[in-house]
């Protein structure tokens, strides 16, 4: 049997979380008007990021469909983490749209507001990945970096489908 975890956040939202493995890295969807939000937890704000990047990919697939045949590696840079966190999904959706990729791992470092990640996936497959919706952008909506415990992070925001 899992037991759940409730933690509050800033923003006073309740989040549960599983101790099945606690504060194993994971991702979530959570629903937002005609948006969906994406949300990933982590044992610092690199695992949160990663985890945030798989929920986004998981709007569009099932990322368990997608192989790790390329590889792409993005920078970014901002002022503070949770605009980091914009930036960072805002790249991977930019990437999907112009070199027609999907992901579905990601190696993720963060020094101070730089981050350094490696993307695997390969190209986009319509028969094979069925793709769900288009995401047009990862938004200010709900954007969220923090500290939920010394050893859980969680990244979130709403993307534009």
């Amino acid at each position: 049997m899992t037991t759940l975890t409730t933690f509050t956040t800033s923003s006073n939202t309740p989040l549960t979380y599983p101790d099945a493995q606690p504060h194993a890295p994971s991702w979530e969807h959570f629903s937002h008007q005609a948006d969906i939000g994406v949300r990933g937890y982590g044992h610092c704000p690199a695992e949160a990021f990663n985890q945030a990047a798989l929920a986004l990919i998981a709007v569009i697939t099932d990322p368990r469909r997608i192989e790790p045949h390329d590889t792409l590696t993005i920078e970014c840079r901002a002022p503070d983490l949770e605009l980091l966190l914009v930036d960072w999904l805002n790249a991977l959706i930019y990437e999907i749209a112009t070199r027609h990729l999907l992901f579905c791992a990601f190696d993720v470092s963060i020094n101070g507001h730089h981050l350094h990640a490696t993307a695997w996936g390969e190209a986009i497959d319509p028969p094979r990945h069925e793709p769900a919706v288009e995401v047009k952008g990862a938004t200010f909506t709900e954007l969220h970096v923090e500290a939920l415990a010394p050893d859980l992070w969680m990244a979130q925001c709403v993307v534009d489908v």
